[in-house]
């Protein structure tokens, strides 16, 4: 007879039904736990106006913001373009070729009165705010990389002015917040590039484009440690049996050792760019409109709170799931 314990003890045929029987119980559970709660406070659930935001398919009216007689009515391939004249002052309106205009040339036009309508069929605000943070996510991960590797190679360099210039990065910016960098990113160090860009009559940076720095500068020193770690992790044994094939130390460095390391940090990688996608939300403060932003925005027009976060943190979950995947896939295919 064989003696089990702990996790080996073999476990009966309906232990694993009941537990997640268990777990979805209480994924029911918490999801009733919130209705009921919004019913205490008299709630009004509005879930059929969400998906407008995320894809919008309406027929929007236009309306005139002058008063006076529509004198010209000219179709192209482009759309239609009214002209209403009043006195001085000319009102142009474009419509697109769609549009159905409900006016005729002459006609006396009162400030309010609807010109035309046209269908609408386009992302939404939450659908392109989430465009934006991918976009932003995306680009921070890659500059990030790149940044990493050359401080976590530094790191461990011979060089002592390269070590204690990654080590100087690092500590500098893990030691402060990410908000506070995102403002030093935008109002100072975005002020004086942007005054400088000026002078010399170029087009001043988006906000936006400081942001993915902020982001991708504030991963890198994440990034830089988990590389340093990686590479030590790898025996010294391989770097000397790499040397005696007549490797030298960049090629030894290129060919054996970084290989090996990157199985073993891909998944504090993972984990780290899943905080980059999170943190992508803090660019709200320099107007950059990802999916908190705007869906802020949202909730302060629609008054809908409750189903709009709650499809915010579904968006973000989307996200950071798909990234997950990847990694784990990636994960797969370096063990092969």
């Amino acid at each position: 007879m064989m003696n089990y314990t702990g996790l080996d003890r073999p476990k009966k045929p309906g232990y694993y039904l009941f537990w997640k029987a268990m777990f979805v119980a209480i994924c029911l559970l918490g999801i009733g736990f919130i209705y009921a709660a919004a019913d205490f406070v008299d709630y009004n659930w509005r879930w059929e106006q969400v998906p407008q935001y995320f894809w919008l398919d309406k027929d929007l009216e236009v309306r005139s913001e002058a008063e006076g007689d529509l004198t010209k009515i000219d179709k192209t391939a482009a759309g239609y373009t009214l002209i209403i004249q009043d006195g001085g002052h000319e009102e142009i309106v474009n419509l697109p070729p769609d549009a159905n205009i409900f006016l005729v040339e002459g006609d006396y036009v009162y400030m309010g009165d609807t010109i035309a309508e046209y269908r609408v069929s386009k992302p939404g605000i939450l659908l392109e705010a989430t465009y934006v943070t991918l976009k932003v996510s995306m680009l921070a991960i890659v500059l990030g990389i790149i940044v990493g590797i050359l401080a976590g190679l530094m790191r461990i360099s011979e060089n002592p002015c390269l070590r204690w210039l990654s080590v100087t990065y690092v500590e500098l910016i893990r030691g402060s917040p990410l908000l506070v960098q995102i403002f030093l990113w935008y109002f100072v160090a975005g002020s004086l590039i942007n005054a400088m860009l000026d002078k010399v009559g170029l087009s001043a940076i988006p906000a936006l484009w400081y942001g993915v720095f902020a982001l991708a500068i504030f991963t890198g020193a994440y990034v830089a440690e988990i590389v340093r770690a990686g590479v030590q992790s790898v025996h010294r044994g391989q770097s000397e049996a790499a040397r005696a094939l007549g490797l030298s130390g960049q090629q030894a460095m290129r060919k054996v050792i970084l290989p090996q390391a990157f199985r073993r940090i891909l998944p504090p990688l993972a984990g780290q760019f899943i905080s980059l996608i999170k943190d992508s939300s803090l660019l709200g403060v320099i107007a950059v409109r990802e999916l908190t932003k705007a869906t802020r925005e949202v909730i302060s027009s629609s008054l809908m709170s409750y189903e709009l976060w709650i499809a915010c943190t579904i968006m973000y979950l989307v996200l950071t799931f798909a990234l997950s995947v990847a990694v784990q896939y990636l994960e797969r295919r370096a063990v092969r």
